[in-house]
């Protein structure tokens, strides 16, 4: 039986070949966003078991990615370094055989995505405990791309050390967020152990990777990568701990069902203008899953607003409450239609 799975796998792959030759010579995109839920949809719908459903669509991730690196290299950037959250997500998304190339900042992935350098950009953009990332939003308001994806990651935090004893620790490095994520158990378990921020949890993990009296809180999958042990599992204060990832692209992703919608936009300073803002979409019957204020860089004590909603661009209802809020707006600028992770 595993024989005939290969000699399958095979087939396909040797198709994939073919599809990448025709579309090289047909201009056509290599990567259409969107298709790879559609086969995940089909699949698990059909899956009878006792295979579980779940391990249908991870399987399924790693042949598609696979099959598109036969067509196409997919180069895709994210916030580093290498085991990062960021680092997951997209591995969750464009599996193990994409080229997945860690940056510096989220502008750095911005940039890679802007110049051509790599198709997909990976960026954080809210966590379910902390709120949101404010340095995604911004580049938002001068970036072109588009929103294609979205991914939520459930954020386990470990916590790791060269020895996996508790008792030898006296100092722990992590990112700021999730040693706010943790502060409960930290101030529980290690009450007077001092705690030192550093710019990524990977970082954390390498620095405690020479260092026996520190951990380091970070992700499982850094303790592969920096050979330490696992001295508690899931210390994080939120059982229900998620990270949301915006995947960005140059183009827009094509209607499909169950979307998102995501724009921004500035109103007019005047009575009553909040409720304006929200009423084309209330008497439509839209669900506003998010609504989100930063302030306006160029003027001060203005406000940019950004929002998510159920549905795409192209319905006519989420068209006809847009058109209707550009009326009482400075600007509105869309940022994209794409389907809402399941």
């Amino acid at each position: 039986m595993d024989d005939t799975i290969l000699d399958l796998l095979n087939r396909r792959a040797t198709l994939a070949q073919a599809v990448g030759r025709i579309k090289a010579g047909t201009q056509r995109d290599f990567h259409v966003p969107g298709r790879e839920r559609e086969i995940y949809e089909r699949l698990t719908a059909r899956n009878r078991g006792p295979f579980p459903t779940e391990a249908v669509r991870s399987v399924y991730r790693e042949i598609i990615s696979a099959s598109l690196s036969l067509e196409a290299p997919m180069r895709v950037a994210f916030l580093g370094p290498l085991a990062t959250f960021s680092h997951l997500a997209a591995l969750q998304k464009f599996g193990l055989s994409a080229e997945l190339v860690p940056q510096k900042s989220i502008p750095a992935v911005f940039e890679e995505v802007e110049k051509g350098r790599a198709l997909y950009g990976v960026v954080p953009v809210e966590n379910s405990t902390e709120g949101v990332v404010s340095h995604t939003l911004d580049m938002f308001m001068e970036s072109e791309l588009k929103i294609n994806a979205e991914v939520l990651l459930e954020v386990s935090h470990f916590l790791l050390s060269r020895t996996g004893r508790l008792e030898d620790i006296r100092k722990v490095y992590s990112h700021p967020q999730p040693l706010a994520q943790c502060r409960g158990w930290l101030a529980d378990n290690l009450p007077n152990v001092p705690q030192v921020d550093v710019a990524s949890t990977t970082l954390a993990a390498q620095i405690v990777s020479e260092d026996y009296n520190a951990a380091a809180i970070a992700s499982e999958y850094a303790a592969t990568i920096y050979n330490l042990k696992v001295v508690k599992e899931r210390i994080e204060d939120q059982v229900n701990n998620v990270t949301r990832f915006l995947v960005i692209g140059r183009k827009g992703v094509a209607r499909g069902p169950n979307n998102k919608s995501s724009l921004m936009f500035a109103v007019k300073d005047e009575p009553g203008i909040l409720y304006r803002m929200l009423e084309p979409f209330a008497k439509r019957g839209l669900n506003l899953s998010k609504i989100e204020s930063r302030p306006f860089k160029k003027k001060a004590w203005e406000y940019i607003f950004f929002l998510d909603l159920m549905g795409h661009m192209e319905d006519s209802d989420v068209a006809a409450a847009v058109l209707e809020l550009r009326e009482c707006c400075q600007f509105v600028k869309i940022l994209g239609s794409y389907p809402k992770a399941v």
